[in-house]
Parts: structure tokens; C-alpha cells; sequence
């Protein structure tokens, strides 16, 4: 009977903690995949600075001088191209991390509400037993 008592106690300890072991899961995931994406970006971006100091380095008259900064301009476009790629990536990133975010609160929502419904019938049982012991008494 004790052990019943201890496997029920787990078992409640386990169904309470889930809710926030899954929560827990999905944050670290969604850490993780923009932690690795902002590297990324963040590489891709420095390389780009380190090619533009290259080329600037390499500026000898007016006629490289004249190349370099028509090919600034160029850069300017493929680095704000870039920056908008990266700005819907994260967005998308952000939507699907919602998305999943409102299905686990769903799923949650459905527990609580089944153990709202199966604790409904427990609370009326007593209330019904004292009823019938009242009525037999008079």
C-alpha cells in the first residue's frame, strides 16, 4: 500500500513538472538555434569589414581610390540585402517559437482542464454521502 502511495506521489510529481521540463526544452532550443544563427551573422559580417579594410589598405592613387569606392557602394547594397535576410530570418525564427510556444500552453490548457473535470466528480462524492446519511437520520 505504501509503495502504491510513493508510485502515485511520483507519478503526480512527474505530470507536475512536465509542463515546465517541456517549456524549459523548447526555450533552450529556440536559444540555441538564434545563439548559432547570430554567430553566423555575425561571421559573415566581419568578414565582409575585414575585406573592405583589405581593399582600403590596398588604395595606391586616385584611379584605385576611384574602384574602391565604387565598389563600396556595391557592398552597401549586398550588406543591406544581407541585413534584411537576416531580419526575416529571425522573424520566421520568432513566429515558429510563438507557434510552438501557444501549442504547448494549448496542450497544457487540455490537462488542466481534464484534471479540473476528473477532480469535479471527487469533490461532489462527499457532499452526496453526507446527503444521504442526512437523509436517513430523519
Amino acid at each position: 500500500m505504501q509503495d502504491k502511495m510513493i508510485e502515485a506521489f511520483n507519478e503526480q510529481t512527474r505530470q507536475f513538472f512536465e509542463p515546465m521540463r517541456k517549456l524549459n526544452s523548447l526555450m533552450l532550443d529556440n536559444m540555441e538555434k538564434l545563439t548559432q544563427y547570430q554567430m553566423e551573422s555575425m561571421k559573415r559580417y566581419s568578414q565582409l569589414g575585414t575585406e573592405r579594410l583589405r581593399d582600403a589598405s590596398e588604395v595606391a592613387d586616385a584611379d584605385s581610390l576611384q574602384e574602391f569606392s565604387a565598389r563600396q557602394a556595391e557592398v552597401m547594397n549586398q550588406l543591406s540585402q544581407q541585413m534584411l535576410e537576416d531580419a526575416k530570418a529571425l522573424s520566421e525564427m520568432s513566429l515558429e517559437f510563438k507557434a510552438e510556444l501557444e501549442k504547448l500552453f494549448a496542450e497544457q490548457a487540455k490537462v488542466v482542464e481534464q484534471a479540473q473535470k476528473s477532480a469535479a466528480p471527487a469533490k461532489d462524492e462527499p457532499a452526496k454521502a453526507q446527503s444521504t446519511r442526512g437523509g436517513s437520520k430523519s
